[in-house]
């Protein structure tokens, strides 16, 4: 007989690699079809230690023994139908007791459930009491699905142990191959984590460029700050933020603005280590391709494995006061170059910043230096947000965004609730025009004080829509009928906000061009609190507001052009002078060197 190896299905292939890194090898096989390409996978390597059970029941309670006696993971698999069923008995027994059981039941499509089809039973949703997490290990034909079904695998098997631990369920989906031709295992991708329990196995921390990438958090404390200040003096690191990162240390770069830049990299964006904390951001430029992460390590006291950039190889299941702590380096020179290099990048293209058209981001740009110190600056999601990561707040200035859920709902609540905890403090917002009126009733809040400033800028439909990136843009115009929701609320009417704002008090005023809104703007970012809240409306047109993007995307080549032009127009006068073999010359003696 044809020696046999492992099964040509590449999920089952993952899973083996996986399983041996991690360094589980028991496995307690029942018989069955649709776990033959896992089980005869698994016989075929001698890594693992191999026990046979007809009876699942039984099979399930060996593995509560062995997990018991060696406190390591045992791996118990069985096929479809009731023989999954005969685990739950030991299962709940092994969930009470914490006791790391992996139990990989085969299975079918799932779209065959309940399809008269024979042998397939419903496993999606088990007891409460029998496993502590379940995942489908669906076959694999992408690339995406290779990534996310080794994300699985790695959650999986830490899950294992995690909090205290316990069982956990792959329901690992089989195409019943005859191949088992595979004689090496593929290149996988181990994430490990690193709790106070496993301190004294957390890695080196490597040499070369390290980044703080510190998406939305709550604020941090002064102890917090501090932990990371040093962290970052005593490794020459940076920390990379948008207007939610919560973090107003020293070493806070807002590097949206270079990240977003469409034909530059920068070489500061090269990253040898980036240390991920924080949750979901608006920030696309910073979580994209221009920020080059050659390995993150995640930093989360949720202990959960979140891996937006695929590049994680551990998680740090601890405060962040604690891992910085950790990895602070004592004794050191201070060196704070590659934060000066940082700072320089932003300053060039600031410098360089060509001439806006009137829009969302021109008035960031005129606004954001002047916010007042110590006051709090809310946006809305998507285009505000975005326009306004690109400038740099004044320090000591906090700023906040509703990212976690990242609905249109409720910005101007969440600015009116902030803004009543701390009256004799300035409170900033900036909203489209459909988030302010989804939004509006808020306004007759009777607990608002005189301490709001709220910007509107009203385009008259979702602009997100309607930027010249997205797919709806393709549609021009007829965007607006369903796409971007045009024309409602008034159609841009200069009187209906108007009057609603006077009517409950606010101060109110607004501005359709340049002009008139540097006429007005200065009330609007006055220090003094003034008698009233201010409610400030914008008018703005859907080309201005997407070509502003496009240029503030693109600033590094328009200077680059400019640059170009010059060197032409020097080389030509240079070459009146000293002729084109002089240039030649010049040019052959520069390269050389």
């Amino acid at each position: 007989m044809k020696q046999k190896f492992y099964a040509n299905e590449r999920n089952v292939l993952l899973l083996l690699a996986l399983l041996k890194a991690h360094g589980i090898k028991r496995i307690i096989a029942s018989p069955g079809t649709t776990n033959l390409s896992f089980v005869a996978s698994l016989q075929s390597d001698p890594f693992f230690e191999m026990y046979s059970c007809v009876d699942e029941r039984s099979a399930a309670y060996m593995a509560v023994g062995m997990a018991s006696e060696t406190n390591e993971p045992v791996v118990i698999t069985c096929t479809g139908a009731t023989a999954s069923r005969n685990y739950l008995p030991a299962l709940t027994e092994a969930y009470y007791r914490k006791l790391p059981i992996l139990v990989v039941t085969g299975t079918q499509s799932v779209e065959r459930i309940g399809q008269l089809h024979s042998q397939v039973i419903d496993r999606r949703v088990a007891p409460n009491d029998t496993i502590v997490s379940s995942y489908l290990l669906d076959t694999i034909h992408e690339i995406e699905d290779e990534y996310y079904s080794q994300l699985k695998i790695n959650k999986a098997i830490d899950d294992l142990t995690k909090r205290g631990g316990g069982p956990v369920h792959i329901n690992l989906k089989t195409e019943y191959t005859r191949d088992f031709s595979i004689k090496e295992l593929p290149a996988i991708k181990v994430i490990r984590r690193i709790g106070y329990d496993t301190i004294g196995n957390a890695p080196s921390m490597p040499e070369g460029r390290i980044g703080i990438l510190l998406t939305s958090h709550n604020r941090f404390t002064q102890k917090e700050t501090e932990a990371i200040d040093k962290f970052c003096a005593s490794r020459n690191a940076v920390v990379f933020c948008d207007h939610t990162s919560g973090y107003y240390g020293r070493y806070k770069v807002n590097f949206s603005l270079p990240t977003v830049q469409k034909r530059s990299v920068y070489d500061v964006c090269n990253l040898d280590l980036c240390i991920h904390v924080g949750e979901v951001s608006a920030e696309y430029g910073m979580l994209g391709a221009h920020l080059i992460k050659k390995n993150v390590w995640r930093v989360s006291r949720d202990g959960e494995i979140k891996d937006p950039f695929k590049k994680m190889t551990y998680l740090f299941d601890m405060t962040e006061e604690d891992f910085f702590s950790y990895y602070t380096l004592e004794n050191t020179i201070l060196d704070d170059s590659y934060l000066e290099e940082c700072k320089g990048v932003y300053a060039s293209l600031v410098n360089s910043l060509p001439e806006l058209p009137f829009s969302n981001v021109w008035m960031a740009s005129k606004i954001a230096p002047k916010i007042p110190q110590y006051s709090c600056l809310h946006l809305g999601i998507l285009n505000s947000i975005r326009a306004w990561n690109l400038f740099q707040l004044p320090t000591n200035v906090t700023s906040y965004s509703n990212v976690g859920g990242f609905g249109i709902d409720g910005g101007v609540s969440s600015l009116i609730g902030a803004s009543v905890i701390h009256p004799e403090k300035l409170y900033f917002g900036v909203i489209g025009d459909l988030a302010f009126f989804y939004d509006m009733n808020s306004l007759g809040n009777h607990h608002i004080g005189n301490n709001l400033r709220l910007l509107i800028v009203n385009n008259g439909h979702g602009q997100e829509f309607r930027n010249f990136y997205h797919v709806g843009s393709t549609f021009g115009e007829v965007a607006d009928k369903f796409i971007a929701a045009g024309g409602h609320y008034g159609n841009k009417s200069t009187k209906l906000v108007k009057h609603f704002a006077e009517d409950l008090g606010f101060d109110y005023i607004t501005a359709s061009d340049k002009d008139s809104f540097l006429n007005v703007f200065e009330k609007f970012v006055d220090p003094q609190i003034g008698a009233k809240s201010i409610i400030f409306e914008v008018f703005t047109e859907t080309k201005e507001e997407s070509d502003a993007i496009e240029i503030m995307w693109n600033i590094d080549s328009n200077a680059r052009g400019v640059a170009q032009e010059k060197y032409a127009t020097i080389e030509k006068n240079v070459q009146k002078i000293i002729g084109r073999k002089g240039i030649e010359i010049i040019k052959l003696m520069l390269n050389k060197k």
